[in-house]
């Protein structure tokens, strides 16, 4: 909802172009047309070429005075669609050109109070009537000014696509953040189903003291889990605390069975993951490994740098054989689903997800995920 509000706000609070780029434009076409010009009249060797220049110069200001009153025109049908702003520049054009071709005939061939000039002799080919004087030029002026409009034109187009890719970038971003706080969210209620389980467990065995302990690990897991933002990364180093408040809620449930190895090089403590991203292998090494067999299970979790790529694995020594479908986790589990679409939606095809049971027994899921310090 906030998107659509800061969407349409958008749209009716676009910006004009910057009037310092257009007012460049206008003296840039402009002082173009005074060197071309100029250069003209000095290789037909024209006379009087300073007094000549000094004409010329009363014209390009009345000349650019003029495409300035044309730009405030085209400036108010900036939001119009842009064939009506085409045909605007085509219609108004029209005065423009002609106004600007009256005031160039008038310094060129009306206004001469010193008589420097002897205009037919100057000029022999200008024998024409005043208004076809007039009408040639304002032809030539004309295209000039299209030209220069098409050029506004182009300009306001570029930025209209410019802050239509930026609104399409923060709704792709939101939309991103969205769907990492919908599956980030999905592990929180997996996670404490499961755990309410084993405290009702505790509780109806009359193991009270222990039920105790979990439900004071349980309430930091959360107090903890629940303080970052869903879409947001953590730090490595608090991501592996987490994982052992989740390891000590469940060694209240296997005391004999659960054992735990953590191996975080100290270079890679400050690494950038996304929140709770451990916790499916970790919970999946649990369901699939400590609770099939009544042998002790080693679950490693451990950190490694590779060309640039953070290697995170979550290995387990148990059965493994019941962990090939391990992917849904059973009806409403998450798994490694979870784990898969988290990676794709925050890294795209720059993070991967691979696993499989290890020779001898057990399972190991190994995440790889672009190498990044967290910005804390």
């Amino acid at each position: 909802m906030v998107l659509e509000m800061n969407d349409s706000r958008d749209l009716a609070e676009s910006r004009p172009l910057d009037s310092r780029a257009v007012l460049f434009s206008i003296l840039g076409f402009w002082l173009f047309y005074v060197i071309i010009v100029t250069l003209r009249a000095m290789i037909m060797d024209f006379p009087a070429q300073g007094e000549m220049a000094l004409r010329r110069g009363f014209v390009t200001g009345v000349g650019i005075f003029i495409t300035i009153g044309l730009w405030l025109i085209l400036r108010l049908l900036d939001r119009k669609p842009l064939w009506t702003r085409v045909i605007a520049v085509s219609l108004i054009s029209i005065p423009c050109a002609v106004g600007i071709s009256a005031v160039n005939y008038y310094f060129f061939n009306v206004y001469d109070p010193a008589g420097l000039m002897d205009i037919e002799r100057a000029f022999p080919e200008k024998d024409h009537p005043m208004i076809m004087e007039i009408a040639e030029v304002a032809i030539s002026r004309y295209f000039f000014l299209i030209a220069w409009a098409s050029l506004y034109l182009a300009l306001g187009f570029s930025q209209d696509v410019r802050e239509a890719e930026r609104r399409t970038a923060r709704f792709a971003r939101a939309a991103q953040s969205a769907e990492l706080r919908a599956l980030r969210y999905q592990v929180n209620p997996h996670f404490l189903f499961n755990t309410l389980n084993s405290l009702s467990a505790l509780v109806m065995r009359g193991r009270r003291d222990e039920a105790e302990t979990m439900i004071m690990n349980l309430s930091t897991f959360y107090r903890t889990s629940l303080s970052g933002e869903p879409s947001e990364d953590v730090e490595l180093a608090e991501e592996i605390e987490l994982q052992k408040l989740y390891l000590d809620i469940e060694a209240v449930r296997f005391p004999e069975r659960l054992q735990v190895r953590i191996d975080l090089p100290e270079e890679l403590a400050s690494a950038a993951v996304p929140g709770l991203i451990l916790q499916p292998l970790v919970e999946n090494a649990i369901k699939h490994g400590v609770s099939q067999t009544n042998r002790p299970v080693l679950i490693d979790i451990s950190a490694a740098e590779a060309e640039g790529q953070l290697i995170l694995t979550v290995t387990d020594n148990g059965p493994g054989s019941t962990q090939g479908n391990a992917d849904h986790d059973g009806p409403g589990g998450i798994g490694l689903v979870n784990v898969r679409d988290r990676l794709a939606a925050r890294f795209g095809e720059r993070a991967s997800i691979a696993h499989g049971p290890v020779a001898g027994g057990g399972y190991r899921v190994c995440l790889t995920l672009p190498l990044v310090r967290h910005a804390g």
